[in-house]
């Protein structure tokens, strides 16, 4: 089988290799470049040319949270479900119906990413006293200091952490287990003693 010349742009491919037309051998390809950045990669020859086309990521799997109390996977209820907790909606849930616990997911999350740990009925109580302890400081501190709600919040479960001597990022109301939440009503409490303790009576 007669053999022609090698296309202008194969033989840049294949410099410093055996002339074919010559030899008589396939020319071999050069070595493949690694994927870079943890990313899958594909090679193609085509017309003699060596390109890489990136495919992207691979998808991480959806969020599957199990219930602290017995283990299990939760199940994701929405309104309108018949396991649905609330008579009114408030947007979908990761629930263990046995253990009547839940936890809901965040707002613009595509994937059902849950906002925390799932929360039996006595860890929602001490839930909402926290709450009901630490948004009064976060607003006073956001009049005080004329910043934004959201960041007095922030300053507040910093301020709470260093108190609980946990990483910032795990003081959450809704990262923390009942223990936590006693604790950081606790050091809330101690906090407003002082305080009054400090400002001289009228």
């Amino acid at each position: 089988m007669a053999k022609g010349p090698l296309p202008p742009d194969a033989k840049k491919v294949f410099a410093g290799a055996p002339d074919p037309t010559v030899v008589g051998i396939s020319p071999a390809l050069p070595p493949m470049p690694a994927p870079t950045n943890m990313a899958f990669a594909i090679f193609r020859v085509f017309s003699g040319n060596l390109s890489i086309m990136r495919v992207g990521r691979p998808v991480q799997a959806l969020p599957h949270p199990n219930c602290d109390y017995c283990g299990a996977k939760a199940t994701l209820v929405r309104p309108g479900e018949a396991a649905y907790p609330y008579q009114d909606g408030h947007g979908p849930l990761w629930l263990c119906e046995p253990c009547e616990a839940w936890i809901g997911i965040f707002a613009r999350s595509t994937r059902n990413l849950p906002l925390g740990r799932l929360a039996n009925g006595e860890l929602r109580e001490w839930k909402a006293k926290l709450h009901a302890a630490l948004e009064p400081m976060a607003e006073a501190k956001a009049r005080r200091d004329g910043v934004s709600i959201f960041e007095a919040r922030s300053k507040g479960y910093k301020w709470l952490a260093g108190e609980l001597k946990i990483e910032p990022k795990a003081c959450n109301i809704n990262l923390l287990d009942l223990e936590q939440c006693r604790a950081a009503i606790g050091v809330i409490e101690q906090f407003e003693q002082n305080r009054r303790a400090a400002t001289p009576s009228e």
